[in-house]
């Protein structure tokens, strides 16, 4: 039997889901895309979802030597059957994910992390638009997030020149949440995981649906989904619970519903 490419951890209402293949940077061929979407899709009780890597790497990107013979070789099949169920699992994921990336973030790789909710690197972790080093364009949904979070020109300035980013660096871009020492990095990673475990699972989810929205959305449209999912917020028991933690200053005991 194969070994499994990803590894599942439960703790609390924290699910890590850990690229398993050290010896090759955490290369993603078949199998692992395969079982990371399978472990995505299985994580629907968990309140905040980790993906982590292995080793000394977040990931390496696409293993090139499960491609195939270039000749034979269909891309745009890959992205279509394989990458964006990928990347539209994280996206539609109702709980938070969290990237904690440990190391080089490289391709596919760095736009896998950069398709979380947060993203959390060491500062030894750097970050590679590394495409066009083998004559192609990013793809993984690099050229819709790195945009956005960075602007035009560095995105630009990335894609073209393919040269690595410090993880202190992307920090100061915008294109990440924070760069954390490495001594520290895993105890950040599990603290910041286990706040949103514990935070009101309801408001979270509307959070993520409102500001993945907002791109693509116009102002009166933006509005009314606002508010129609605060009407949602508004109707759970972390609501009430949170207000009357408000009134008795107090911490606010949320249940997720």
């Amino acid at each position: 039997m194969a070994e499994p490419t990803i590894l599942v951890q439960a703790e609390g209402g924290v699910t890590i889901l850990t690229l398993n293949r050290p010896r090759l940077r955490n290369a993603l061929n078949r199998q692992l895309r395969a079982e990371l979407l399978a472990a995505l899709k299985a994580a629907t009780q968990a309140r905040c979802v980790v993906l982590t890597g292995t080793g000394g790497a977040f990931s390496s990107g696409q293993d090139l030597a499960d491609a195939g013979p270039l000749d034979e070789l269909d891309l745009e099949r890959t992205l279509r059957e394989e990458y964006e169920p990928l990347i539209a699992a994280i996206a539609d994921c109702p709980a938070p994910v969290i990237a904690a990336v440990n190391g080089v973030a490289a391709g596919a790789g760095a736009n896998l992390a950069l398709a979380c909710d947060l993203v959390i690197a060491a500062e030894s972790a750097t970050f590679l638009q590394a495409f066009t080093r083998i004559g192609l364009m990013p793809d993984a949904g690099g050229t819709f997030w790195l945009p956005r979070q960075v602007g035009q020109a560095r995105a630009m300035g990335a894609m073209l020149l393919a040269e690595p980013i410090p993880a202190a660096q992307a920090a100061d871009w915008g294109m990440i949440w924070e760069a954390v020492p490495d001594a520290e990095f895993e105890t950040r990673w599990r603290a910041r995981a286990k706040t949103l475990a514990a935070g009101p699972t309801v408001a979270l989810a509307a959070v993520k649906r409102a500001l993945r929205a907002s791109p693509g959305s116009t102002l009166p449209a933006q509005l009314a989904l606002e508010a129609r999912l605060q009407g949602q917020c508004g109707a759970t028991q972390d609501f009430r619970e949170g207000v009357a933690a408000f009134l008795e200053k107090r911490p606010a005991r949320f249940r997720g519903a």
